[in-house]
């Protein structure tokens, strides 16, 4: 009875091995179709950054250039009043009574128009500041279209990709789905996805090659590798944690390793 919950539990190891390396095949797959497409989701979304950025550019002129408008409208009504004052100012010089009453009034005559002149001043720099974010807003809007127009290309030539790969990706990631239940361990799963996330070429798992790590290719000890061989725990690769399958266990025969070439004995010369 012992032998038999012995075998059983081997079995379980064996296919969950292999569960687990069929498993790693079809997210390589997947991960093959995502190369295919290369940067262009990244492409895109940074296009679509870049199109915003633009955008927020171009309503911030506008709204500057708006508040410069009102800012000169109220300086012309400003001046207007002003001058209003002054034209006053002339009416009541001419029935002054006293020298003090003029001087006064000259005084204010005076003020109001230095207030003109800094008026006026404001509103050539405001008039100049409209012109150069006019300009600014004209050259952003001509980027804005290319970075459109660039927008749309890529997307044309993602979505080509996608709706030739979809079907694949989706078939793939069912059969991925359904061997999920033949693994039958969590705990394993997640150390795989952690480790593939890690992992520059995404692999998780990794058969043994040449009496080495299939994946960081650092030599595994006889010792460790009679225990992959017997299925009957999951061992993982001291170096970089992969978890190690024999590849006879999965289909992939292991390559040979040549046999070093004798070293020639060089002869000693007899001196004469």
């Amino acid at each position: 009875m012992a032998t038999e919950k012995k075998a059983d539990k081997e079995r379980s190891v064996e296919e969950r091995l292999k569960a687990l390396y069929s498993y790693q095949t079809i997210m390589s797959r997947i991960d093959n179709i995502r190369i295919l497409r290369g940067e262009l989701p990244n492409e895109v979304s940074d296009l679509e950054d870049e199109i915003m950025r633009f955008q927020t550019r171009i309503q911030k002129y506008n709204d500057e250039i708006a508040a410069s408008k009102e800012d000169v409208a109220s300086r012309e009504a400003q001046i207007a009043e002003r001058k209003a004052k002054i034209a006053r100012y002339d009416e009541q010089i001419k029935n002054v009574r006293n020298n003090r009453e003029y001087t006064f009034l000259e005084k204010e005559k005076e003020f109001e128009s230095l207030e003109i002149e800094l008026a006026e001043k404001k509103i050539r720099e405001a008039v100049a500041l409209q012109t150069h974010k006019s300009e600014e807003i004209a050259r952003a809007k001509e980027e804005l279209a290319d970075h459109e127009q660039m927008l749309v290309d890529k997307k044309r030539e993602l979505e080509e990709i996608v709706s030739e790969t979809k079907q694949e990706e989706e078939s793939l990631k069912a059969q991925a789905k359904e061997l999920e239940p033949k693994i039958d361990d969590t705990r394993l799963l997640t150390a795989f996805r952690r480790i593939r996330q890690n992992s520059r070429n995404g692999l998780g798992i990794v058969t043994v090659q040449r009496n080495a790590c299939g994946g960081c290719f650092n030599r595994i000890p006889p010792q460790r590798q009679m225990e992959i061989k017997l299925h009957k725990k999951v061992i993982v690769c001291e170096y970089c944690g992969r978890i190690l399958v024999d590849g006879a266990l999965v289909g992939q025969g292991e390559t040979a390793v040549p046999a070093p070439e004798p070293k020639r004995r060089r002869g000693v010369k007899k001196s004469s």
